[in-house]
């Protein structure tokens, strides 16, 4: 059994899919893992610490997937980087499927098993798996420190004898795993805390860590979350009492960081250009859905913009900012999906094509888009 970890192709992409740690643990399975020279770079991972974890190191990505059985990649394969690899291969990744039907067909037609890690389902054995978890909890953490750095003032209240520093007022909108961990963050810094979001649940989860929550708590409201843990989408008359409440909270808030997405939906404005023009020169937004259209009406992916004296800041993959942490933590959620594929007597591949972890995340096989969300449209 052999495991090629390929190098990621994107420029922004500072992650790998292994690690020294988690490389030790596939050898420990029996597998031979063959990492492609360079992978671990950005990561801060040199060649030499995934050799002496015993991997070998490729040259290229066409010889790390020599006869590889497992393919390891952060983002979704690019265009000819799986040419060579072998039919029936199993690759595993975030592929981001949403709307890509073009490159799901591709995934179908090089003949893998294409496995996505964020269609992950949110179960107890799974939660060791959770990619969009883990990586979404540095999201949030690298958001307050990105905000922090764009602030030019202080986050805590400082009583000096040159006079009293006031906190800084930080405004969290939406708060899942991101979220909260923004909320903590912010609040171990000594600031002023509110958190926003249309779930019931976590109404409790903000005021556990200190912070106050802001929200229309109506009937709808108590609806507002899917069997799955996620926000559902809500009406126009909720938002727009939501975004009336939210547009008077904004314009007294120092930092905004916005963290609501939907899966395969794009992010929902909850910031329009009107809002960001209530809000004091010197204030920053931090918008971490930009890469899904944003949040923020005025971000732009990619770039620190400026609106009328505030900044918001539309950093692309912010996981990706704190490389190693992320890498380290994303190697072990793929680990322990790929431990459930192994047969531990034969050390072979035996995935249970019936598991309701396989088929909850399977998107093609056999040359064809097995995934029942994804089928290619009539």
């Amino acid at each position: 059994m052999r495991i090629a970890v390929l190098s990621e192709t994107d420029a922004v992409e500072t992650r790998v899919a292994a690690t020294p740690d988690t490389i030790k643990k596939y050898k420990a399975l029996g597998a031979d893992v063959a990492v492609q020279a360079g992978a671990g770079l950005k990561a801060g991972i040199p060649d030499a610490e995934f050799e002496a974890a015993g991997a070998t190191i490729a040259a290229n990505a066409a010889e790390a997937l020599k006869d590889a059985d497992v393919v390891l990649k952060v983002r979704r394969p690019g265009q000819g980087e799986l040419e060579g690899v072998k039919p029936g291969a199993l690759v595993i990744g975030i592929l981001d499927p949403y709307g890509q039907d073009a490159a799901l067909k591709a995934l179908a037609e090089a003949q893998v098993a294409a496995f996505s890690m964020e269609l992950m389902p949110r179960i107890t054995r799974a939660q060791v798996m959770d990619v969009l978890s883990s990586q979404a909890n540095l999201a949030g953490y690298r958001a307050v420190v990105d905000a922090t750095a764009e602030y030019g003032r202080a986050m805590p209240m400082m009583m000096t004898a040159a006079g009293t520093v006031p906190a800084a007022r930080v405004f969290i909108m939406g708060a899942g795993v991101a979220g909260l961990q923004a909320v903590a963050t912010a609040r171990r810094l000594g600031a002023i805390v509110t958190a926003t979001d249309v779930r019931p649940a976590a109404k409790e989860q903000v005021e556990s860590l200190g912070a106050k929550f802001v929200a229309v708590e109506d009937e709808e409201f108590k609806q507002a979350e899917t069997a799955g843990g996620y926000a559902k989408e809500m009406s126009a008359e909720y938002k727009a009492k939501q975004a009336d409440l939210v547009t008077a909270h904004i314009a007294k808030q120092d930092i905004v960081i916005t963290t609501a997405l939907i899966p395969g939906r794009p992010a929902p404005k909850l910031i329009t250009k009107a809002m960001v023009e209530s809000m004091k020169p010197g204030s920053v937004i931090v918008d971490l859905a930009v890469e899904r259209g944003g949040n923020c009406e005025v971000s732009k992916p990619g770039k620190i913009a400026t609106h009328n004296g505030v900044k918001i800041v539309g950093h692309l993959n912010v996981p990706g900012r704190l490389a190693a942490t992320a890498s380290s933590l994303y190697a072990k959620n793929l680990y322990a999906f790929v431990e459930t594929l192994i047969d531990k007597e034969s050390k072979a591949l035996s995935v249970k094509w019936d598991d309701e972890l396989v088929k909850a995340t399977c998107l093609t096989r056999d040359g064809a888009i097995v995934h029942s969300a994804f089928q290619p449209k009539a």
